[in-house]
């Protein structure tokens, strides 16, 4: 018979937000161990990596206090000043990091290369137990710990089992927790570009009534872009050669920064919506992806995970020594702390998508008003922001 290890904590996903948590947890004096199905990430110095995130001002503390920030190339970072949004009649809405009183409204940087710092930080972490690539075969819960046994025979027992295995999480799965995706009938395509005019610092995003295209800014005279377009849109635009896309963006950016270049190839990725009636289980939490999917418009879909990282990390450092990790006290914090954000994201992100992917005459002169009125009303235009930054 095969003996469990055991540890308080046993993390099953190695991503941004799994990554995260386990850096977060490093000096918690817990016995950790996670489980990622692939091999460490490596540096990839071949290019700019099409698939980028904005990290706001919250998520940046919190992977500053675990030291992932730090080995960061600054070079690779691009701060984000202001804000432009744009409605499909000449509407705009201005938001800058100045009228908000803080440095930067967000960063944008490449998942590798923040993937890569996290890993450093875990490579070097005295309690924690790397397993990778590793596969999970099944987990049983008990009264007293959840025991995981891996594909390879290995069995791991914990007082707390995190899925942070993304949106088709197993974990998820495995502790019964239901789970109905809603499908957005659009794909996100994204690609690199060289801009002719420089960005200045500013993220532009256009309502369009059949799609949201956001240009995002990177280092140099480069721009990330993310589109989010019907399957049919998504297929016509992966089609088209170089010269023709960029001549295809520039024109849905209304010539904002000039002519652009193909600086990655285009990729898509469908988009959906999962609001799920519980983010816990007995001795199970679930945190980003596996717990919840919000539409790129808000760009707040990595922050959300990184919130629900940093709310557990919280709980579990404040816990008490003799607490158990898995108490379900604990787990109902967790999840009640949780669900007003996530609800809030997703409302927020499938209203303004419902409203502006819409021919309807009257709601889209009411929603180029509203774009028109909030520009002018500061103290709304504050309020949108607050939840953002954090």
């Amino acid at each position: 018979m095969i003996r469990a290890m055991n540890f308080d904590v046993v993390i099953i996903g190695g991503g941004l937000v799994g990554a995260s948590l386990a850096a977060a947890l490093g000096r918690s004096g817990l016995k950790l161990a996670l489980v990622e199905s692939q091999p460490a990430p490596a540096p990839d110095e071949s290019g700019w990596d099409s698939r980028i995130y904005a990290i706001s001002p919250g998520s940046r503390r919190f992977l500053e206090q675990s030291g992932a920030w730090g080995s960061l190339d600054p070079a690779r970072i691009a701060p984000v000043e202001a804000m432009r949004v744009f409605g499909d009649t000449g509407a705009e809405l201005e938001f800058s990091a100045y009228q908000m009183g803080v440095a930067e409204l967000a960063c944008i940087l490449e998942n590798r290369a923040l993937q890569h710092a996290l890993w450093q930080v875990l490579q070097n972490q005295e309690n924690l137990a790397l397993l990778h690539p590793a596969r999970c075969a099944a987990l049983t819960v008990g009264d007293a710990a959840a025991e995981l046994t891996l594909a390879d025979g290995r069995k791991l027992s914990a007082g707390l089992v995190v899925g942070a295995d993304g949106r088709d999480s197993w974990v998820r799965n495995q502790a019964g927790i239901s789970a109905a995706p809603m499908d957005y009938r659009q794909h996100g395509v994204v690609a690199n570009f060289t801009t002719e005019l420089p960005h200045r610092g500013i993220a532009y995003q256009w309502f369009q009534r059949d799609g949201i295209l956001a240009l995002l800014p990177l280092p140099g005279n480069r721009v990330s872009m993310v589109w989010s377009v019907s399957p049919e849109q998504s297929a016509r635009l992966l089609a088209m050669p170089p010269e023709t896309l960029c001549l295809e963006v520039a024109a849905a950016a209304q010539h904002a920064l000039g002519a652009l270049h193909l600086a990655t190839p285009a990729a898509a990725f469908p988009l959906r919506s999962l609001t799920l009636p519980h983010v816990t289980a007995p001795r199970v939490a679930l945190i980003g992806d596996a717990a919840h999917n919000i539409h790129p418009l808000a760009g707040q879909g990595v922050n959300a995970g990184f919130r629900d990282a940093r709310q557990l990390a919280g709980l579990l450092l404040g816990r008490g020594a003799q607490s158990d990790c898995g108490d379900a006290g604990l787990l109902r914090s967790y999840e009640r702390k949780r669900k007003e954000d996530i609800y809030t994201m997703q409302a927020t992100t499938y209203g303004l998508k419902q409203l502006f992917n819409n021919d309807n005459p009257l709601l889209r002169r009411v929603r180029n008003l509203g774009l028109n009125a909030t520009n002018h009303f500061a103290p709304l235009k504050k309020l949108l922001m607050q939840h953002a930054l954090n």
